[in-house]
């Protein structure tokens, strides 16, 4: 798929670019990519869909089959990953344990043979903006997990690159700490304006953090676009359900109008949905509706698609309820519900209306079977 932008403030260009490990099968088929300057951009996809292979060719880690990478209109193919100038943050922190945190920071600046009062200052500078200042005599071994992610962050920040990599930064942290993180890495971004390239396989740290996600799957971006975009408009079954939570109904379509259509059920009834993946008649189609926009009750009334449902199951998520329904041959059907709008006369085996606007059911590609 090709991604290129039209912007000219462009930092990061991916061309044609290719990569194979047996000079066969190919971890990435073709990508043309365009990373804008200053922005967050997150490479999300399940494991081996290539994400981490390109932030690899982009550090310097790998080298592309074919194709050009280029960073300000410079040529990256051939340059070793320490002349790139190109900041990194891994899972495992990759701090050398002998040092300091204050050495550890002060490494990449004393590489690059900085006078040592510029080297203090900027070290003194990267630990105030991850909340470290009184750490700089401390050993990595004697800090908590999240504390060793800060250095880490500081370290991959202090010599001023223009582009920070991370690669699965917060996966060692428990859930409570890497949301905190999350936040923490979105508000150093927009403090100092760097261009991140960050690659995860957790949508929800995805949708939190970034200006556009770009969703990989089999070696090809399926969509790039605002976090909003992907979830409220997916252009495929693959992101509708990699995306967030999705139900998937299965069907036939039955007439195209523009950007609309009319399909049949696999398991009876017929249903009106955004045509996106869908030409024609006769074509078969994943109909996706995300559990939010489902009405219950008397607010189906009115709704284009309506059908009776049967309650199979009640989940309680603290916030809100989930309900698991029986109809039209679907037995996995989710409906989210708030706490204060779920009826107390529900009850597993009750029937009940259901219903959804044709803008909100989205008739896409076929699921693979």
């Amino acid at each position: 798929m090709s991604v290129a932008s039209p912007d000219t403030d462009v930092l990061v260009s991916f061309r044609g670019v290719q990569k194979s490990y047996d000079g066969e099968n190919l971890i990435v088929k073709h990508l043309d990519l365009d990373i804008r300057r200053g922005e967050f951009l997150t490479l999300l996809g399940p494991s081996g869909s290539g994400k981490t292979t390109c932030l690899m060719m982009l550090a310097g880690f790998e080298t592309p089959t074919a194709g050009e990478i280029r960073l300000d209109g410079k040529l990256l193919n051939r340059v070793p990953p320490h002349k790139r100038n190109i900041g990194m943050v891994f899972q495992n922190y990759a701090l050398f344990p002998h040092m300091t945190v204050g050495e550890n920071l002060a490494y990449p600046l004393k590489i690059r043979k900085l006078p040592a009062a510029e080297v203090d200052a900027k070290v003194k500078r990267a630990l105030g903006m991850v909340k470290l200042d009184k750490f700089a005599n401390r050993y990595p071994g004697q800090m908590s997990g999240g504390q060793q992610q800060r250095v880490a962050l500081a370290r991959a920040l202090v010599f001023e690159p223009q582009l920070v990599l991370m690669d699965e930064p917060l996966g060692a942290l428990d859930k409570q700490l890497r949301e905190h993180m999350q936040l923490e890495i979105k508000h150093i971004h927009e403090n100092l304006g760097v261009t991140v390239v960050y690659v995860t396989h957790d949508q929800s740290e995805a949708l939190t953090m970034s200006d556009r996600v770009a969703v990989f799957d089999k070696g090809e971006i399926q969509q790039i676009d605002p976090a909003e975009t992907l979830y409220e408009a997916p252009v495929n079954s693959f992101v509708a359900g990699f995306i967030g939570e999705s139900n998937a109904i299965s069907g036939t379509i039955e007439h195209v109008d523009g950007d609309f259509c009319q399909a049949r059920l696999t398991g009876g009834g017929s249903v009106s949905a955004r045509a996106v993946c869908v030409r024609q008649a006769g074509q078969p189609t994943t109909l996706s509706i995300r559990p939010e926009r489902v009405m219950l009750g008397e607010r189906a009334v009115g709704c284009a698609n309506r059908f009776d449902a049967t309650i199979a199951e009640f989940i309680y998520l603290g916030d809100h309820l989930r309900l698991r329904l029986d109809f039209a041959g679907n037995s996995g059907f989710m409906v989210k519900v708030p706490v204060p709008e779920v009826d107390p006369a529900w009850q597993v085996g009750n029937r009940l209306s259901i219903g959804w606007r044709a803008e909100d059911l989205r008739a896409l590609d076929p699921l693979a079977a």
